[in-house]
């Protein structure tokens, strides 16, 4: 057993990988470049919310922490479409007792802290920024507060340290390293949808809220509080874009021409326009993910755009599978990362594509009457036949089926609704001895 792990990135697939780890035996350190979340003013990060389904949740389970986070998310059961004139549309997810979850990344990664704390073979260091990664001979070296640089070695390196990770900017040097970083023509700025006077919501709370104009979209998640994180996500140039949105004028009617409903809810939308900054949207890919005995998990590995809600369960998942990899091969950390990396690489590549491929999808189509007959299809599919008819989302949000089939399944699945229409059996759903046939015949 190696005996000193090293984690680079206190964010959440450190924290939750520091408690695999841990749970194992290991003498694991955790190196965190901000202020500990836990002491209550942590200003650094993102305030986004995210969406937490059946991989995270698989992922918290097996630390004892599922329970405790559902507690503190709201379920969503599906999408609120909101049309320029106001009209309300709800697109299910799935089957009526499904649901992906809005929690707060703030409080999530504090209860990931508080609960690595509680092992004693944990050692956590906040404000220790990683300024250089000796990849050949194990050593990082981190900037302290104090302008302090400190030089840490370790028998395992984990480069939990996010998007922008230093461990990996070290391992692409390395000949032979693929590495691409590619940028959406679109930014976000998040605002926010205010409670009632009595605390209560605005809108229907179990629902993701999606106001689709075709070039660009509004979002908004729920939270406890009784607000809602929204997040416009709009080009940087173009005649409907960030680049005109400068005066308060500007801003109000581009509101009132495609958000008028949300105007009145969102009370200090020119304050929260103005003062809060227009984010990016990056996907990263790169490999090889491990160099000696270093490895890149989670976003270090594999930036996604927010579109499928799968970015911390993307993440949660590869600490799950690099767990299973110590299970499998004991003290060969050799072993353990290569495979590691072998088994996850296809499925980021396949849940970055799925996630470029629904922010078109939550853009343009969900307010389309065609994409919406075929979501209504796969509806009635799903209700009566589950398990046997799998739907593209349901395979990412709500098993633990690998992403590459997931994406795979796609196109079959377009197909087979296809067969349905152009044979006229779309309203014999119910028709078990037509429609299970050709479902075995289509799918096994």
């Amino acid at each position: 057993m190696a005996e000193k792990l090293v984690l680079v990135g206190g964010g959440l697939s450190g924290s939750l990988m520091s408690i695999y780890l841990a749970k194992r035996g290991y003498d694991v350190h955790l190196y965190e470049r901000r202020d500990d979340m836990r002491k209550g003013d942590y200003q650094g990060g993102r305030s986004i919310n995210l969406s937490l389904s059946t991989r995270g949740l698989n992922a918290l389970a097996k630390v004892g922490l599922a329970d405790d986070i559902l507690k503190i998310g709201i379920p969503m059961y599906g999408r609120m479409m909101h049309s320029i004139e106001g009209e309300l549309k709800f697109q299910p997810y799935g089957r009526d007792d499904q649901a992906i979850n809005s929690v707060s990344r703030g409080e999530l990664n504090i209860k990931l802290l508080q609960l690595a704390d509680e092992y004693p073979n944990i050692h956590m260091y906040f404000n220790h920024r990683c300024t250089h990664m000796d990849l050949d001979n194990n050593v990082a070296t981190f900037q302290n507060r104090e302008d302090q640089h400190i030089k840490v070695e370790g028998d395992v390196f984990l480069a939990t340290d996010g998007a922008f990770s230093a461990v990996r900017d070290a391992m692409i040097r390395n000949p032979r390293h693929d590495f691409s970083q590619t940028y959406e023509s679109h930014g976000y700025k998040e605002l926010e949808i205010v409670p009632n006077a009595d605390g209560s919501f605005q809108m229907e709370e179990q629902a993701l809220h999606i106001w689709p104009r075709s070039s660009f979209m509004m979002i908004a998640l729920p939270n406890p509080g009784g607000n809602y994180t929204c997040t416009l996500f709009l080009p940087y140039e173009g005649e409907v874009s960030f680049e005109h949105l400068n005066t308060d004028e500007e801003i109000m009617n581009f509101f009132e021409t495609y958000f008028k409903d949300a105007i009145p809810m969102m009370p200090n939308l020119l304050e929260d326009f103005k003062n809060n900054p227009i984010a990016h949207l990056v996907t990263t890919r790169t490999y090889p993910w491990v160099k000696n005995k270093s490895a890149l998990v989670g976003d270090a590995a594999h930036a996604l755009v927010p579109f499928y809600g799968q970015g911390m369960n993307c993440s949660f998942e590869d600490c799950v599978v690099l767990d299973q990899c110590i299970e499998e091969y004991g003290a060969d950390w050799d072993r353990i990362l290569d495979v590691y990396q072998k088994r996850r690489k296809p499925n980021a590549d396949a849940i970055a594509d799925l996630a470029i491929q629904n922010f078109v999808e939550m853009r343009d189509l969900v307010g389309d009457e065609e994409f919406l007959r075929r979501k209504g299809l796969e509806k009635q599919l799903i209700d009566h036949y589950p398990g046997e008819y799998k739907s593209q989302y349901e395979r990412v949000t709500f098993t633990n089926d690998d992403y590459k089939e997931a994406l795979m399944a796609g196109e079959k699945n377009q197909q087979f609704l296809n067969l349905l229409i152009e044979n006229g059996l779309e309203n014999q759903i119910d028709q078990e001895n037509k429609i299970r046939p050709l479902l075995n015949e289509w799918f096994n």
